[in-house]
């Protein structure tokens, strides 16, 4: 068992704040196992960071001069995931031009963290197996073995129990990862955590943001505590950071926290399965989308207020006008011919007409944040996260693969939310 002072190393190593005594006890056993070379599986709730364990496994290991790779499974297309991990031969499929090596190949004497392994197909499950049991993996479209040596990490948000009984993941390869379980315990279990992670988020905002940091008072504190969160750590960090964006105040009462804070009727109890993989990140590109918002609003309410002063030499006005025109009519903007290297929009044709457009729009008119927020308030996160999706594809032309990397998405992602939210 390490002393306090020893896992408060790691801790500060590792970025990982808290100190519950279940969240203690697992980086106790990731650095007790961290020496052998025994397979681990890393199992707890969307967001409570469990990506922080195989870096801890691997950094105390006797392979930490080795390769570490972190691999998502369920953000990697089921079609290309074998050759992902695995390799390819030349000409094993269409697109196979040379040779390709995959993960097990180059982290060949270092670790391979498996996040997501819940996501597997079970085709991929069964060559997983065969490489923790025996070393050997077979590229795609090869017939002679290949051998590695690499110590395997796996992570799931997902009850691999139940995805069991419902036919989903197999049973030996279950066992097989399982040698060293470490359950790391959601937020709602760590109450007393939750102020000081909610502090240091709201730190590293404001020193990335340049901006003074938010601070809660003793009241909100003690609040923030008895909040549910579904999405733990990872909702927290979204929470305050868009606080951060969002208020004015920097002292965060009770009554400015409870405008944020997830209420437990919204939600039903998490059991995570594959339409849920990437469902806390809507929180994150909803906040993409506030601060990219706000800042937007704030330009134009400037340009305006500029305009009116009286600011009318023709570079300025022409360079305003766009920033304008982007905002008030984004699908106009955005709908750029190929050949063209100026967007197509439709504007006055002399500056004295622009300026007198200009001379008509009132500043004042023009949404603050509080206003911003109360529109958003009446929007679920699916209502936020359906029109960013279709502005999205309306500025990228309707291609999928630009509008997922965008987006944060993995294309298969995508597809499946195009599908959900029956957007055409």
């Amino acid at each position: 068992m390490l002393s306090l002072s020893d896992i408060q190393q790691i801790k500060n190593r590792f970025g990982i704040v808290g100190n519950n005594a279940a969240l203690l006890r697992a980086i106790d056993i990731a650095h007790q196992v961290a020496p052998t070379d025994l397979s681990v599986l890393i199992t707890g709730e969307s967001g409570v960071g469990k990506e922080h364990f195989p870096k801890i496994i691997h950094a105390y290991s006797s392979r930490k001069h080795g390769p570490y790779f972190a691999v998502n499974c369920g953000a990697i297309p089921e079609g290309t995931i074998d050759s992902e991990l695995f390799g390819h031969e030349k000409g094993s499929f269409t697109d196979a031009k040379s040779e390709h090596k995959g993960y097990f190949e180059t982290a060949d004497g270092g670790t391979l963290f498996l996040d997501e392994v819940g996501e597997l197909p079970l085709s991929t499950q069964v060559r997983l197996l065969r490489v923790l049991e025996t070393g050997e993996f077979l590229r795609v479209g090869a017939s002679k073995p290949l051998k590695t040596n690499v110590r395997v990490v796996a992570a799931t948000n997902m009850h691999l129990r139940e995805a069991i009984a419902r036919g989903r993941f197999r049973e030996d390869l279950y066992y097989r990862l399982n040698t060293i379980p470490i359950q790391l315990p959601p937020l709602r279990e760590r109450k007393d955590d939750i102020p000081l992670l909610f502090r240091k988020f709201a730190s590293d905002f404001a020193e990335r943001s340049n901006m003074p940091p938010i601070r809660l008072t003793p009241t909100a504190a003690e609040k923030i505590k008895e909040a549910y969160w579904p999405g733990n750590i990872r909702q927290l960090k979204n929470m305050a950071e868009l606080i951060s964006v969002m208020e004015q105040e920097r002292d965060i009462t009770p009554e400015i926290l409870a405008a944020y804070l997830p209420q437990a009727e919204q939600y039903t109890p998490m059991v995570v399965n594959d339409s849920q993989a990437s469902s806390f990140s809507d929180r994150e590109l909803l906040l993409k989308f506030i601060f990219e918002l706000r800042q937007e609003l704030e330009q134009l309410k400037n340009t305006v207020q500029e305009m009116r002063a009286g600011y009318k030499h023709n570079d300025y006005i022409d360079d305003h006008e766009r920033a304008i025109a982007k905002i008030a009519a984004p699908e106009q903007y955005n709908n750029t011919p190929a050949n063209s290297e100026q967007p197509t929009v439709i504007m006055p044709h002399t500056h004295n007409a622009k300026h007198q457009q200009y001379q008509d729009i009132d500043s004042d008119e023009i949404l603050s944040a509080e206003e911003i927020r109360e529109e958003l308030a009446n929007k679920t996160i699916k209502d936020v996260e359906r029109d960013m999706i279709e502005l999205a594809l309306r500025r990228n032309g309707n291609k999928r693969a630009a509008t997922a990397k965008e987006l944060g998405y993995s294309e298969r992602t995508l597809y499946r939310k195009i599908k959900e939210y029956n957007i055409q």
